[in-house]
């Protein structure tokens, strides 16, 4: 190998498969890392409500909306009674 005053390589090739060498010698595998724990589900508050997406016939439909506003509660209300039942 070529060497000037400073210890530096000076041939570009051997620069260059010297840095190959520095970063491809065998390196200690990185110790496993711990199993991470699992997510924890949100827990809801007791009565609180959650926006969902629901298909229900159109007859059932308007049946809970023919006495106007509410509709949704009163849907809310006979599915607890059956829930409970």
């Amino acid at each position: 190998m070529a060497f000037d005053r400073t210890r530096r390589i000076t041939d570009p090739r051997q620069a260059a498969e010297a840095a190959f060498k520095a970063a491809t010698t065998a390196k200690p595998a990185p110790a496993p890392a711990a199993a991470a724990p699992a997510p924890r589900q949100p827990q809801a508050a007791p009565g609180a409500r959650e926006s969902v997406t629901l298909r229900i016939d159109s007859a059932v439909l308007a049946h809970f909306q023919k006495d106007g506003p509410g509709w949704q509660d009163r849907i809310n209300d006979a599915l607890k009674a059956i829930a409970s039942a």
